[in-house]
């Protein structure tokens, strides 16, 4: 299914007709901070393999997840229902994050790092609530 999609991106106006999910920028950028979550995790107390870290991974995998399966749907509607849901799994990623680090999990992680991912985390909750926006009141 051909959509015309905005990428996020307000300032420069992008907008391009989209074929594949792959070729979406908030979907490659939510693949980026899903393989960054999975290289921090691995710094994280052994206790936490099953708790926190296991959370924190399906969390940022559901955000990619969502976005491709959202736009593979026959409707509109349906996208914007599957962008809701990576919207709510960023959300739940970032007080993850938030919590990890307030539990000084990222000792071994370096300030510059965790806040790449952090800015990672908001960019993407402003690209996917712009695509929301868009299509939401072209329907």
């Amino acid at each position: 299914m051909k959509r015309e999609q905005g990428t996020g991106n307000r300032e420069q106006g992008e907008i391009m007709a989209v074929n594949d999910f792959k070729d979406l920028v908030v979907w490659k950028k939510s693949m980026e901070l899903a393989k960054g979550i999975y290289g921090l995790v691995k710094y994280f107390p052994k206790e936490e393999t099953y708790g926190l870290s296991d959370q924190m991974r399906r969390a940022a995998v559901s955000i990619p997840s969502n976005i491709a399966e959202g736009h593979a749907r026959q409707t509109t509607k349906d996208y914007i229902r599957f962008l809701y849901i990576a919207r709510g799994s960023r959300a739940e990623l970032e007080t993850q994050l938030l919590l990890a680090k307030d539990l000084g999990y990222f000792q071994a992680v370096s300030e510059q790092d965790l806040d790449s991912l952090l800015a990672l985390t908001d960019e993407i909750g402003r690209m996917l609530f712009s695509i929301i926006t868009k299509l939401t009141s072209e329907s």
